[in-house]
């Protein structure tokens, strides 16, 4: 089903003559009258799977699949599969698959343990980290430089790339700004995003979206953008864009209870 966004109906004023004589009136002001908006509520964390089509540089070029799935008590797991299949990816054999065990905590996702593996032509890179907040440290081994390898103070709040985005569409309402502190694969780097003032309608394949876009304002060349749909506990989109140009795409093609 496609939903209409909101919009702003718009009266304008009239001259009218009076009496006898044709006279000019003072005009009188515009009044705006708002339709009701649709009401936000973001998507609550629940198990599910989700199927992407992955487009590189504008060009299918294979498929992701985002899973989360709930553990004992409070502990929860998302992961993310990219698979090149077409073109240049498919070329590179490239296959991407990350990890996230974390806590949830409420108003906090709170990471564990993180692990990202990346295969491809020539190429195989596997990396671990492990969130020790008894220690108050995070620290990642595996095929990195010696200087990412070191230990990293934790503070409340720190997510991973893969935890960003359902943090994202827990907080992100209509207008406003959001920031997180990225401690991933041995870095640390403040990331900064802003929720559009209303919703837009977004098609996806034969789907259409009232969704709500949500961008990174300190990326710089690096643009990360995602839509987020009422009734949807994934992203209907996630768009990394590099120097002004598309460069990975996702877009929902179906999603499950898990």
């Amino acid at each position: 089903m496609t939903l209409k966004p909101f919009k702003w109906l718009v009266l304008g004023s009239l001259l009218a003559t009076a009496g006898g004589q044709a006279q000019e009136q003072a005009p009188v002001p515009p009044t705006v009258v708002a339709l009701p908006a649709m009401e936000w509520t973001p998507p609550p964390l629940e198990p599910f799977v989700a199927t992407y089509q992955a487009f590189y540089k504008g060009k299918e070029a294979g498929d992701a699949t985002m899973r989360v799935v709930r553990g004992e008590g409070t502990q929860w797991r998302v992961d993310m599969g990219v698979h090149g299949k077409r073109g240049f990816a498919s070329v590179l054999g490239l296959n991407l698959e990350q990890s996230t065990v974390f806590n949830n905590e409420g108003n906090v996702y709170t990471p564990l343990s993180q692990s990202t593996v990346k295969k491809a032509l020539f190429l195989g890179k596997k990396v671990t980290g492990t969130y020790n907040w008894q220690t108050g440290t995070a620290q990642w081994q595996g095929d990195l430089k010696k200087e990412r390898q070191q230990p990293i103070p934790l503070q409340r709040g720190d997510q991973s790339a893969l935890l960003l985005n359902l943090s994202l569409m827990r907080d992100a309402m209509p207008g406003k700004t959001l920031q997180y502190r990225f401690v991933d694969v041995g870095r640390v780097r403040q990331h900064e995003y802003r929720a559009a003032d209303a919703t837009e309608n977004v098609q996806v394949g034969e789907l259409s979206y009232d969704a709500l876009r949500v961008y990174r304002t300190n990326g710089g060349n690096d643009e990360m953008i995602m839509w987020i749909a009422n009734g949807v506990p994934t992203p209907v989109r996630i768009l990394q864009r590099k120097d002004g140009q598309d460069e990975i795409d996702l877009r929902l093609i179906e999603y499950t209870g898990a």
